[in-house]
Order: C-alpha cells, then sequence, then structure tokens
C-alpha cells in the first residue's frame, strides 16, 4: 500500500528585528562633536597662557641670566644661575624694601578689612533708600581708574594749591600753609595708605555686605533673646558663618596691597629717597635705572614667593583653627 507522505513544513526565516528608532533630532555624537568645546575655548587658553604664563617663564628666565641693555640688544644673555638672587639677599637696601613691603601690606590690610567690614554692617542697618545710595557710592568709588584717582590724590594734598592745606590752613592751623606732603616720608606713606584704602575698601564692603544677606536672621534672633550683645554677636554668630567669605577677601587684599605698583609710580616713584619704596617698585627701579633686567626679575620673583609664603601661612592657620572648633 502507497504510504502518504506528511506535508513538510517550509523553512522558517529567522525575524530580524527591527532598528531603534532614533529620536526625532538627535544625532550621533562623533569624535568631532567631541572635540568641539574644546576648539572653542582654544583661543581664550591660547590667549591666557601666552599673557600670563609666558611672561613669567620668561622673567623666571631672565633672573637666572645676566640680561642688560647688550643682552636686550643682542640676544645673547649667558645664565649665571643663582648669582641675581646672592646679589639681591646680600643687599642691605633690599631687606629694607621688604621689611617697609610688610609693613605697607599689613598697614592698609588691616585698615581695609576693619572698615569695609564696619560699612557692610553698617549698609546692612539701613533702610532701602540709604543702602541704595551708599552702594551707588561705592560702586562710583570702585569703577574710578587708578591714574585717575591717584591724580586727583595729587591734587589734593597739592602744596600750593591742594584743597587739604587750604581746608586746615582756614582752622587755624597755620603750618599747614604751603606744606609740602610729598616731600615727607611718613606723610607720603600715610597718603598712599589712604589711597590705597579708599580704593579697595568698596570691593570688600560690597562683598562682605553680599555675604551678610545669606546668614538667616534666626541665628541673630536667637542670639538676642540669649541676651548677646552686638559683638558678641559678630563673634559667634556672624563671623563664624562667613568665614571662608572673609578668608577669600582677606587672601585678595593681600595681593592687591603686595603688588601695589601704579598708585606709588605715579605719585612719588618711591621717594622721598626710598619711603615708599615697596618691593614692585624696586624691581623696576633696579631694571630701569641701570638697565639690569636680570636683578630686576629676580626681584619680582623674591615677590611672588613671599607674597604666596604669607597666603599660605595664613591659610595653615585658618585651617588649624577650623579643624580645632570641630
Amino acid at each position: 500500500m502507497p504510504v502518504a507522505l506528511e506535508p513538510t513544513s517550509a523553512p522558517r526565516t529567522p525575524r530580524r528585528r527591527p532598528a531603534p528608532r532614533r529620536a526625532a533630532g538627535r544625532k550621533p555624537v562623533g569624535r568631532a562633536h567631541g572635540l568641539w568645546p574644546y576648539a572653542l575655548i582654544a583661543p581664550a587658553v591660547g590667549g591666557m597662557l601666552y599673557l600670563l604664563v609666558y611672561p613669567l617663564v620668561r622673567a623666571v628666565l631672565i633672573s637666572f641670566q645676566d640680561f642688560r641693555l647688550r643682552q636686550l640688544i643682542s640676544g645673547d644673555a649667558e645664565f649665571v644661575g643663582l648669582r641675581n638672587y646672592r646679589t639681591l639677599l646680600t643687599d642691605p637696601r633690599f631687606w629694607e624694601v621688604v621689611r617697609r613691603t610688610f609693613l605697607f601690606m599689613a598697614v592698609n590690610v588691616v585698615l581695609i578689612m576693619v572698615i569695609a567690614t564696619l560699612v557692610a554692617l553698617m549698609v546692612e542697618r539701613l533702610r532701602r533708600t540709604g543702602r541704595t545710595v551708599v552702594l551707588c557710592s561705592l560702586v562710583l568709588a570702585w569703577a574710578m581708574p587708578v591714574v585717575a584717582a591717584t591724580t586727583v590724590f595729587q591734587w589734593l594734598f597739592h602744596s600750593e594749591f591742594g584743597i587739604v592745606n587750604q581746608s586746615l590752613t582756614s582752622l587755624g592751623l597755620a603750618s599747614f600753609e604751603r606744606y609740602p606732603w610729598f616731600a615727607n616720608g611718613t606723610a607720603a606713606f600715610a597718603i598712599l595708605v589712604t589711597l590705597i584704602v579708599w580704593q579697595s575698601v568698596p570691593f570688600a564692603a560690597i562683598t562682605l555686605y553680599s555675604a551678610l544677606t545669606t546668614v538667616p536672621q534666626e541665628l541673630y534672633e536667637s542670639a538676642r533673646l540669649d541676651g548677646a550683645g552686638a559683638g558678641r554677636i559678630f563673634r559667634s554668630v556672624t563671623f563664624p558663618m562667613l568665614r571662608p567669605i572673609f578668608l577669600l577677601v582677606f587672601s585678595l587684599e593681600v595681593i592687591w596691597t603686595f603688588k601695589a605698583f601704579v598708585q606709588i609710580w605715579v605719585m612719588t616713584r618711591g621717594g622721598p629717597g626710598d619711603a615708599t619704596t615697596i618691593l614692585p617698585v624696586y624691581a623696576v627701579q633696579t631694571a630701569l635705572s641701570g638697565q639690569r633686567y636680570d636683578l630686576g626679575s629676580a626681584a619680582s620673583m623674591i615677590t611672588v614667593v613671599l607674597m604666596s609664603g604669607v597666603l599660605v601661612l595664613y591659610f595653615r592657620q585658618m585651617f588649624r583653627q577650623e579643624d580645632e572648633t570641630r
């Protein structure tokens, strides 16, 4: 008998999974797209390196060379190792300038921080109109160009036509008639301190006032309920809350006063004598007076090292105090 054959099923072809749909408007990110952000910031980074890093590296190299006017023109400077630094460190005038620089920095920074803190606390307690007037005045004083402000101070303390001498004379102080302020070392030093404090307080006061607005009022109310006075509230509430801001402002003011040059150079050029000569002015005087660009660069590098050392010591002290209070 014939055997009936069972129908064989056709071979099944494997189904392909549908390709995942791409989100509308989304393009694949490739290597070119990943490098595009770096290409956008490359000009800014290159400009920063050229304007900041290259001069610093160049100054470091010159400080280790015999680099005078002839080497500036011919370009055949010779490396002399640490000879320029030895010359400076064995110069008594250099150490006198270092001492005056630290005195100048200390006086300015203390006055700036104290006055700026008092101004910020005062602004916080003023009404809206008074606060607006004071803040606008601070911004205008801060925005005044350095050379313009220095020139105004020169006019104020002019020996013959200055308003300061005329005001003091009108008050009966006849000894200040045509008084030569810039011929007296102590007076010139005090005028420069006044100028730099006047220029620096607005930034510090506005920064501290902005930080004061972030302190919760509940802390002040609790402290007053416990019987704390204004001084106790500042020491126990305000300053601990704003310690990082105070540290930031202090660091910026140290840098600002340590490298003050324009005000001194425009007003006194370091005189009379060396009464207002600090390290940046000393470096320029050394480089320009005898075309000793090597000694001027070495003085600049020592200035950077000393300024960095002051900031590092202050940071360590602040961090140590924070660890002890925890």
